[in-house]
C-alpha cells in the first residue's frame, strides 16, 4: 500500500488580536485545499499546517490575506521592533489626547481633529480588523472596540456635551494594553531565547597542526574542532584528545560540572571550564542537541493544550453574544428610560470591556512558561498534551537497567570451560552495541586485553539477544527466553544476577553463562517515595528474569513488579492498566521502551542526552536522575494550576464586568482601561510560574 507523507509548515501570522481571530484564521487555513490540520497560537502568533500534499506559500498567504491577517514565512518578525514602533505610536496619540483628558478648553473643530486624528488613524488597525472580521461574517475584538469608540465619537459629535475624550481615551488605553501585554509576551520566551544564544556562529576547526576560525556552515561531519577554556561547544561531537570539565546545565538543569576524557560524548551549547580539549563532530545543523530541544520547545509551545478546545468552542460565541447584550442594554434602556446618552454609554462600555483577547491568552501563555521552567531544569516537553496530563498520573511504569539502577552492569562471572574463548566470541558479537551489557563485556576485555575476531552478518534479536557469524560459525547470544525459543535447556545460575548466555547455533551448544550484576541508584528510593506521596503507584517491568526484578523490588521496597518482558509486553501491562481507568505514564530509557513509551498516556524517557529519545517520549529527561520525573510532575501541576487560574479570571472578568457595563455602574474610559489591563493580568499571572521554585525534597 502506498504510504502518503505528511507535511507540514509553520509560519508567522501579523495581526490577530483574540482567539476570535485565532479561530477564524484556523479556518480559513483548513479551507485550503490539501489541509488536514491547522493549529494557530494567540501568544507565540505562530502557526502551522500539516498536509497530505505540498501547499505552495502563494496560497496559504492569499487565504491569510483574505482573513485580514498578514503572513510571513521564514524568520520571525522581532517582537522588540514592534514594541519600539508601539511605544513611539502611544507616545503621539498620548500627546495628542492629553488636552482632551484634562478638559483644556477648547474650540470644537480642535477638539474634533484631535480626537479624529486618534480615532481614524491609531485607530485605524481596529477599522481595518473589523472590516474583515465582517466581510468574513465573524466577530472579533477589533469589532467590538471599532464599534464602541465610533459610538462615542458620534455621540460627540451630535450633542451638546463632548465625549470625545471618551473615545480617544479608549483607543489609547486598548493599545497601551496590547503593549504591555507584548512585552509581557516577550518574557514567556526568555528560556528559548537563552537556548538559541548558546547555538555558536564560528568554530576552531583543526587541519594538521594549524587551526582556523571558520563559520559553522561550513563545518562537516568529522572535522576536528578545538575548544579553549571559557568557551562553548560549537557542535555535538566526541572527545579525541584532551580532558575537561563542562558545565551542562542547559540540558541537566545542573550546576555540577561533568568530567569529560577521550571517547566521551559533548553537546554543543556546553560551557567549557577548564582544559583545552578536541572533538570529532558527530552531528550539524537541525540534528545537534540543542537544536532538537529548541525546535520540541517551541512545537510544544505551538501545540495546543486539550483543554484550549474549550476555551475555542467559547470563544467562537463570545463576540456574537456581547453585540446581543450591548444591543439588548440600548434597546432596553431606551425603553424604560428614553434613548439619550445614557443608553448609548452603556452600549458602548458593554462593548469595549468585554476581552476575548484574555480567553485567548490565558491557556498559551501559561504552557510557553511552563515549557521554558521544565527546559531550565533540565525536562524537555515535547507536546501541551503532555504537560496538561501528567498532573493527573495514578499509576508508572519503571523500567528497571538504567532508570532504578545505574544501568552499568559489572561482569562477575563467567561459567564456561574456557571463559577467555567465551569471552572472545562475546565481544564479536556484541561490537558497536551499546547495550548496558555489551558495554560490560567491553571493559572485561580491555582488563584482559582480549581482541575480538571479525563477525559477519550481525542482527539484532528485539528483546531477546544477538547474532552474527565467526568464521563460518553462527552464534547467538542473549536471555533465557533466547534459550526456550532455541529448546535448550537453561542451565542453573545464581538467581537475582542478571544471566546472558552464549550458544553455537551451529551445535546447538550453550558455551557459557555471563553473570552481571548492576547497583541500584542512591536517588531511586527517595524518588520512590516521592512518587507514592503524590498518589502514583510505581510499577517496576523489566525484561530482566523475574528472580532479578524481585531482588531490585525487595531492595526497594516496590510490591509490584514483573521480569521476563519482552518490549510489547510491557506495553500490554500498561494497556492492562489502562482498561481499569487508571493514567499511566511509562518512564524508561527510551530506546527498547518506545513501544511502552508509546502507548503509556504520558511516556517519560531519561536520558544522558547522548541517545534521545525526544521523538517517542512525551517527555525527555536529561541527566540520568528520575527524581527529574517528580520535578516534571511539579512543574505540571504549578503550570495546569495557572491554566485554570487563567481561565478563571477572564471568564469572571467577562461575567461580572459586562453586567457593570450594562447597568451603568461603569463608564465607557473605565470600561476601556479594564479590558486593556485583562489580557496583561492574565499574561502576568502566567509569568509568576516562572518563579516557581521546585522542591528538592524527594
Amino acid at each position: 500500500m502506498h504510504q502518503v507523507s505528511v507535511q507540514e509548515k509553520k509560519f508567522q501570522i501579523i495581526g490577530m488580536t483574540c482567539a476570535s481571530c485565532v479561530n477564524h484564521v484556523e479556518r480559513a487555513l483548513r479551507e485550503i485545499p490539501g489541509v488536514d490540520e491547522a493549529v494557530v497560537n494567540l501568544a507565540t502568533e505562530r502557526a502551522r499546517i500539516h498536509s497530505h500534499q505540498e501547499i505552495s506559500d502563494e496560497s496559504i498567504k492569499r487565504a491569510i490575506e483574505a482573513a485580514g491577517y498578514h503572513v510571513r514565512f521564514g524568520a520571525k518578525l522581532d517582537p522588540a521592533i514592534i514594541a519600539e514602533s508601539e511605544k513611539r505610536a502611544l507616545f503621539l496619540a498620548g500627546m495628542l489626547g492629553l488636552p482632551l483628558v484634562l478638559m483644556i478648553h477648547l474650540p470644537f473643530w480642535v477638539e474634533l481633529i484631535l480626537a479624529s486624528l486618534i480615532q481614524f488613524w491609531f485607530g485605524r488597525g481596529f477599522y481595518r480588523g473589523a472590516f474583515h472580521a465582517l466581510r468574513n461574517r465573524v466577530g472579533n475584538m477589533d469589532l467590538l472596540i471599532a464599534l464602541g469608540t465610533s459610538a462615542a465619537f458620534a455621540l460627540s459629535f451630535f450633542v451638546s456635551h463632548p465625549y470625545f475624550e471618551s473615545s480617544a481615551m479608549i483607543i489609547i488605553l486598548v493599545r497601551l494594553g496590547k503593549y504591555l501585554e507584548l512585552r509581557a509576551k516577550m518574557r514567556t520566551t526568555e528560556s528559548l531565547k537563552a537556548l538559541e544564544k548558546l547555538q555558536a556562529t564560528t568554530a576552531r576547526v583543526r587541519f594538521g597542526d594549524q587551526t582556523f576560525e571558520m563559520p559553522i556552515s561550513g563545518i562537516k561531519r568529522g572535522d576536528l574542532i578545538l575548544i579553549l577554556p571559557g568557551e562553548r561547544v560549537p557542535l555535538d561531537g566526541v572527545v579525541i584528545e584532551g580532558e575537561t570539565e563542562l558545565d551542562e546545565s542547559f540540558l541537566t538543569g545542573e550546576s555540577a560540572l561533568i568530567g569529560k576524557r577521550p571517547g566521551d560524548r559533548v553537546s554543543g551549547g556546553s560551557l567549557n571550564t577548564t582544559g583545552a580539549f578536541t572533538i570529532k563532530v558527530l552531528a550539524l545543523g537541525a540534528d545537534t542537541l540543542l537544536s532538537k530541544m529548541i525546535r520540541l520547545i517551541e512545537d510544544a509551545q505551538d501545540k495546543k493544550a486539550p483543554i484550549q478546545k474549550l476555551v475555542d468552542r467559547v470563544s467562537a460565541y463570545f463576540v456574537p453574544i456581547v453585540l446581543i447584550i450591548a444591543a439588548a442594554t440600548l434597546l432596553l434602556y431606551g425603553i424604560f428610560h428614553g434613548f439619550h446618552e445614557e443608553a448609548f454609554l452603556r452600549s458602548i462600555s458593554v462593548l469595549v470591556i468585554a476581552c476575548p483577547c484574555a480567553l485567548g491568552l490565558a491557556t498559551p501563555t501559561a504552557l510557553m512558561v511552563g515549557t521554558g521552567l521544565a527546559a531550565k531544569h533540565g525536562i524537555l516537553i515535547r507536546d501541551a498534551e503532555a504537560l496538561e496530563r501528567v498532573h493527573a498520573l495514578t499509576a508508572m511504569g519503571l523500567d528497571k537497567t538504567g532508570t532504578l539502577t545505574y544501568g552499568k552492569p559489572k561482569l562477575t562471572e563467567i561459567i564456561s570451560s574456557d571463559s577467555e574463548q567465551a569471552l572472545r566470541m562475546a565481544l564479536a558479537l556484541q561490537q558497536g552495541s551499546e547495550h548496558p551489557l555489551a558495554s560490560a563485556i567491553l571493559k572485561a576485555c580491555e582488563l584482559k586485553s582480549i581482541k575480538a575476531p571479525a563477525a559477519k552478518d550481525l542482527r539484532s534479536i528485539p528483546g531477546k539477544g544477538i547474532e552474527g557469524s565467526v568464521d563460518g560459525v553462527l552464534y547467538k547470544m542473549g536471555s533465557a527466553r533466547l534459550l526456550k525459543e532455541l529448546h535448550l535447556e537453561i542451565p542453573v545460575s545464581p538467581g537475582d544476577l542478571t544471566t546472558a548466555y552464549l550458544v553455537d547455533w551451529s551445535a546447538k551448544k550453550i558455551l557459557a553463562s555471563f553473570l552481571f550484576e548492576d547497583e541500584v541508584k542512591e536517588t531511586a528510593r527517595a524518588f520512590l517515595d516521592g512518587i507514592r506521596a503524590l498518589g502514583i503507584k510505581p510499577i517496576l517491568m523489566t525484561g530482566d528474569r523475574t528472580e532479578v526484578a524481585k531482588r531490585v523490588a525487595d531492595q526497594l521496597q516496590l510490591e509490584t513488579y514483573y521480569g521476563n518482558l519482552l518490549p510489547e509486553e510491557k506495553a500490554e501491562k500498561l494497556e492492562e492498566l489502562q482498561g481499569k481507568g487508571e493514567i499511566v505514564a511509562m518512564l524508561g530509557d527510551g530506546v527498547n521502551d518506545a513501544p511502552a513509551l508509546t502507548i503509556a498516556d504520558i511516556g517519560i524517557a531519561l536520558s544522558t542526552g547522548t541517545d534521545v529519545a525526544m521523538q517517542t517520549a512525551g517527555i525527555t529527561l536529561f541527566g540520568g536522575d528520575p527524581n527529574k520525573a517528580l520535578e516534571a510532575i511539579q512543574i505540571s501541576r504549578k503550570t495546569y494550576d495557572k491554566i485554570r487560574q487563567n481561565l478563571i479570571w477572564a471568564f469572571v472578568y467577562n461575567v461580572i464586568g459586562i453586567p457593570l457595563a450594562a447597568f451603568g455602574l461603569l463608564s465607557p474610559m473605565l470600561a476601556g482601561s479594564a479590558m486593556a489591563l485583562s489580557s496583561v493580568s492574565v499574561v502576568s499571572n502566567s509569568l509568576l510560574l516562572g518563579r516557581f521554585k521546585i522542591s528538592k525534597e524527594k
